[in-house]
């Protein structure tokens, strides 16, 4: 069995730790850490997540912060229901 995750499952986890971190926002390098990727992964990843709503991108004074919207909460929402059930099924997504 691989423990490599999917693109599904590290959306799933950018979007869990991001909404984790309040409205603050999340800034890159803490980021980088709790979803434990590359900084050229987790940069192809924020380019699609901002290039479809379910996070913003706030720059202030060079530094780049994430914040969740609620596109992306109810993504993230309807994305655990449908991991529980297809877990319920034995299936990993």
């Amino acid at each position: 069995m691989s423990n490599y995750r999917t693109s599904m499952q590290i959306v799933g986890d950018l979007l869990t730790v991001t909404k984790e971190s309040g409205e603050e926002g999340i800034k890159t390098t803490r980021l980088l850490a709790q979803a434990n990727l590359s900084h050229s992964r987790l940069s192809k990843f924020l380019e699609n997540l901002t290039g479809s709503g379910l996070i913003n991108k706030i720059e202030y004074d060079g530094k780049n912060t994430f914040v969740i919207t609620p596109k992306g909460r109810q993504y993230l929402e309807d994305y655990m229901k449908f991991s529980n059930v297809a877990g319920a099924f034995g299936l990993e997504l």
